[in-house]
C-alpha cells in the first residue's frame, strides 16, 4: 500500500514539468475537458471515494491555485481538502507509534526477585518487599509490588501460609545433634560397632568411639571423652537418639551437664533420625561396603580419615556443594579451571580421590 501510494505520487509530480511547458491554449483546452469529463463523472458517481494518494496529491496542488477558486477546480469541497491537509501535517508530527503509553513494564527478573523474596518470607507484605528491593538499590513503587503479586495471585502477608516443613527445619538445623550406632562385620566375621555424630546445621560428622561391646557404661565414657578432647559448644541444642539399651539415663546425663536437651525417636522409626540414618548410609556406599575392616583399630583408623575427608573436602548438596570448613568461610572465588593444574591425592588407598587446585 506505501510502494503503491509512493509510486502514484511520484509519477504525477513527473507530469506536472510537461504540462507548465505547454502553450496556453492547449493547456485551457485540456483543462475545459477536463473540467467537463468530471461534471459528467459527478452525474453518473454521486460518491467518489479517494485513496491516500489521491488527497495527498489534491491537497500539494491546492498550494497552486488560488483560494477562490477551488469550488471550480476540485471534485470536493475547500473544507474536505483542508481536513485533508490538516490530517497530513498531523501524521508528519505524530509520535504515538514511537513511544509505548503508560509506564515501562518491569522486566521479568524484577518480578521473579519479587515472587522469590514472597516465597522465602511469607511473612512479609508488598511494603516490606518493597523496602528490600529499595536496599539492594532498585527504585520502583511499592504499589508496583503490589501490583506483580496481586496479578499472580498471591495473596497479603497475613493471609499466606506459613513456612513449609523445609523451611521450618532448616532454621531448626543449627541447633540439632544426632547420635546412632553403626555396625560393621570384620573380615573373621566379628561384628563391631561405631558411635557416631552428625550436626544437622554444619553436616560435620563426628566419631565417639569403636567398640565390639556396645553396652551403657561404654556409651556413656565415650561421649564424656569426646566432650572433653573437643570441648565442641553444644549449649541450647537438641540431641536426637534412638530407643536402644546402649543410651541410658547416664548417657543423657553427660549430654544434660553441658545445657543439651535429649530428644529420644519413636520406637522403631529411623525416619524421626533421618539425617543421621543417611550420613550411615553414605558411610557404607562410599567406604565400608567397598573395604575390608580387620578390627577395632583398623576401623577406628579408616573412620577417621574418611571423616577428615568428609568435613573437610567432600561436597554437600545441603551446603550448596561446598564441604562443611568451605560453608563457614564462604564460597571459593570463581576461577578459570582451563587456566590451572588440578592436583589429585588419592585418600584410603586410592577408595576416595580428592583434588586440589596445584600451587
Amino acid at each position: 500500500m506505501i510502494l503503491s501510494t509512493v509510486y502514484t505520487v511520484t509519477r504525477r509530480l513527473l507530469s506536472l514539468p510537461a504540462l507548465l511547458l505547454r502553450r496556453d491554449v492547449s493547456k485551457d483546452s485540456e483543462l475545459l475537458v477536463l473540467r467537463h469529463e468530471n461534471a459528467v463523472l459527478r452525474r453518473h458517481v454521486p460518491r467518489m471515494r479517494y485513496e491516500p494518494a489521491d488527497r495527498l496529491w489534491f491537497a500539494a496542488l491546492s498550494h497552486l491555485i488560488p483560494r477562490h477558486r477551488w469550488a471550480q477546480v476540485f471534485p470536493m469541497t475547500p473544507s474536505t481538502l483542508l481536513a485533508w491537509h490538516r490530517k497530513l501535517i498531523a501524521k508528519k508530527w505524530d509520535y504515538s507509534q514511537r513511544r509505548r503509553p503508560g509506564r515501562p513494564p518491569t522486566s521479568p527478573a524484577v518480578k521473579a526477585l519479587v515472587f522469590r523474596v514472597a516465597a522465602e518470607n511469607p511473612g512479609w507484605g508488598h511494603r516490606r518487599i518493597h523496602g528490600e528491593l529499595t536496599r539492594l538499590g532498585h527504585k520502583m513503587a511499592a504499589s508496583t509490588v503490589w501490583n506483580i503479586l496481586n496479578q499472580a495471585g498471591i495473596d497479603p502477608a497475613a493471609r499466606r501460609t506459613g513456612a513449609t516443613w523445609r523451611q521450618f527445619l532448616q532454621a531448626q538445623a543449627e541447633h540439632i545433634v544426632a547420635v546412632d550406632f553403626l555396625h560393621v562385620d570384620t573380615i573373621n566375621l566379628k561384628r563391631i560397632y561405631a558411635l557416631v555424630m552428625l550436626e544437622h546445621g554444619t553436616r560435620r560428622a563426628h566419631l565417639l568411639g569403636v567398640t565390639a561391646h556396645p553396652t551403657g557404661p561404654w556409651t556413656t565414657q565415650a561421649a564424656r571423652n569426646f566432650l572433653m578432647d573437643t570441648g565442641m559448644n553444644i549449649a541450647g541444642k537438641f540431641l536426637i537418639r534412638d530407643r536402644g539399651g546402649q543410651f541410658t539415663d547416664a548417657f543423657d546425663a553427660v549430654f544434660a551437664d553441658v545445657g543439651l536437651r535429649v530428644l529420644k525417636s519413636p520406637p522403631q522409626a529411623p525416619k524421626a533420625n533421618a539425617h543421621c540414618e543417611r550420613f550411615i548410609g553414605t558411610l557404607r556406599r562410599e567406604l565400608l561396603d567397598r573395604t575390608l575392616i580387620l578390627n577395632e583399630r583398623h576401623l577406628r583408623r579408616t573412620l577417621t580419615r574418611y571423616l577428615e575427608h568428609y568435613n573437610g573436602h567432600r561436597p554437600h548438596r545441603a551446603l550448596s556443594q561446598l564441604w562443611p570448613s568451605q560453608a563457614e568461610a564462604g564460597p571459593p572465588r570463581p576461577i578459570d579451571l582451563a587456566e590451572h593444574r588440578v592436583h589429585r591425592t588419592a585418600v584410603l588407598g586410592g577408595l576416595i580421590n580428592e583434588y586440589q587446585i596445584a600451587s
